[in-house]
């Protein structure tokens, strides 16, 4: 039976399909290819082929698009037809409660999988970005330490794998061990996306965004190509170093040169330009509300069932003044905390709070504003993503209490960010701004 490049049997392959699966799960974990055209390619070449079927699946299941994941369970069935092998039946059950927006499950399933399958790095991918919709990227380091040893640094996959361990890391706080362990997996995946973003975030969070914008320049040939399929975040990070030097013209310009026409039409892709822009007329950019209503557009359709995609959708409908929109999906939210799906909890701590606080915060109700974002500090995890993302909510409350005359917490906010980022020119102004009152 042909075996995939880690060494891991394929039901119902051919070598010519273990060839086009191995190309796509490559492609898949590099952010650089067409994955989902090779796994096609595999599915041709052997239809019974269970990794080229589960591999598909999951890209659209990961996508956390309601449209795009719907297609990822409407797979299951075809694919539970199929002759499964150990391995391949984790995946289809980790994938089951995945499409059903249990996402804690989906990734207890893999952890216990990975401990038996230590090289199935398409798992540890999936693990990871499951965790991330849930503010769990840190679980990667832990996870990726217990393979690690079980790696020979030739194996196919192996620079990625250390790529996760230094993501996760990086989430846990750790930046000097995630910076020497991002650096050398970037050494051995050039082309990789997850080992350029880590020392991304690295230098984000350690306040040096000149190195920051050295680091994107100076390896721009293995990022910004065709071939590398989520540049836009890469694009996104290149943006926040410009706003922490307070060049806020420059990442305007890098929104409407590179982020706008890179933007993917899901949910976690357009994410990343709302937060560009709520970020720098925070700050007193005017971006103007043909920017937001652009937007707004593309988010028809793409909200609903996550957290964190909520929140970034309610701040375009705000700022595009889609006020019936933005009260729709408000409702969505309330209804959805209101349940008993895997979701909920988040939605209840986080979702509505969150959106109820932007709201608040539209209407000049700064007060307001503040009070709900300091209640819902505490769980900020649960809204998903990264540090470096999350931390749009504790910048809304900053202004929130500058705006609303509340020196304490203004004051009190300024100094914890300036703690972390001390040569951050926004930080610098809100804590002239707080000092000031």
């Amino acid at each position: 039976m042909p075996k995939d490049a880690q060494g891991h049997a394929l039901s119902g392959a051919t070598a010519e399909a273990a060839r086009h699966y191995d190309a796509g799960v490559q492609a898949f974990i590099l952010a650089y290819g067409d994955a989902v055209g090779h796994l096609d390619a595999a599915r041709e070449a052997a239809p019974s082929c269970a990794m080229a079927q589960l591999g598909k699946a999951w890209i659209q299941a990961l996508s956390n698009d309601r449209a795009t994941v719907a297609s990822a369970r409407g797979a299951l069935e075809p694919i539970r037809a199929l002759r499964l092998n150990e391995r391949e039946q984790a995946h289809l059950i980790s994938l089951g409660a995945a499409v059903s927006g249990n996402w804690s499950a989906s990734v207890s399933v893999l952890d216990r999988h990975l401990m038996a399958y230590p090289h199935d790095i398409l798992a540890h991918q999936i693990a990871m970005r499951l965790d991330g919709f849930q503010g769990r990227f840190h679980l990667a380091a832990g996870r990726s330490a217990r393979a690690l040893p079980l790696w020979s640094k030739e194996q196919a996959g192996y620079g990625m794998l250390l790529s996760f361990y230094g993501f996760g890391l990086e989430e846990t706080g750790d930046y000097a061990q995630a910076e020497d362990v991002s650096r050398a997996a970037a050494e051995l995946e050039p082309y990789g996306y997850w080992p350029h973003h880590a020392v991304s975030h690295v230098l984000e969070m350690t306040g040096r965004p000149q190195e920051g914008l050295g680091w994107m320049a100076s390896r721009e040939q293995q990022w910004c190509q065709k071939s590398n399929t989520n540049q836009v975040h890469i694009h996104w990070h290149k943006s926040l170093f410009h706003v922490e030097l307070g060049q806020y013209a420059a990442a305007l310009a890098l929104y409407d040169e590179a982020i706008l026409p890179t933007l993917r039409p899901v949910g976690t892709s357009l994410c990343n330009a709302a937060a560009l822009l709520w970020r720098l007329e925070t700050l007193g950019t005017d971006v103007g509300k043909d920017r937001w209503l652009e937007l707004s557009r593309l988010w028809q359709g793409r909200s609903g069932g996550s957290v964190f995609n909520d929140i970034h959708a309610g701040m375009t409908l705000l700022r595009a003044g889609e006020a019936g929109a933005f009260e729709d999906l408000k409702a969505g939210a309330i209804e959805f905390a209101s349940g008993d799906a895997a979701q909920s909890a988040a939605y209840r701590a986080i979702g509505v709070p969150v959106l109820e606080a932007l709201l608040a915060f539209e209407r000049s109700a700064h007060a307001r504003a503040v009070e709900l974002l300091l209640s819902a500090r505490f769980d900020l995890w649960r809204m998903g993503g990264s540090k470096a993302q999350r931390d749009l909510v504790d910048w809304t409350l900053t202004e929130a209490a500058l705006r609303a005359g509340m020196r304490d917490v203004a004051l009190a906010m300024a100094n914890e960010r300036l703690a972390l980022r001390p040569e951050s020119i926004p930080n610098q102004t809100f804590l002239a701004r707080a000092e000031a009152l």
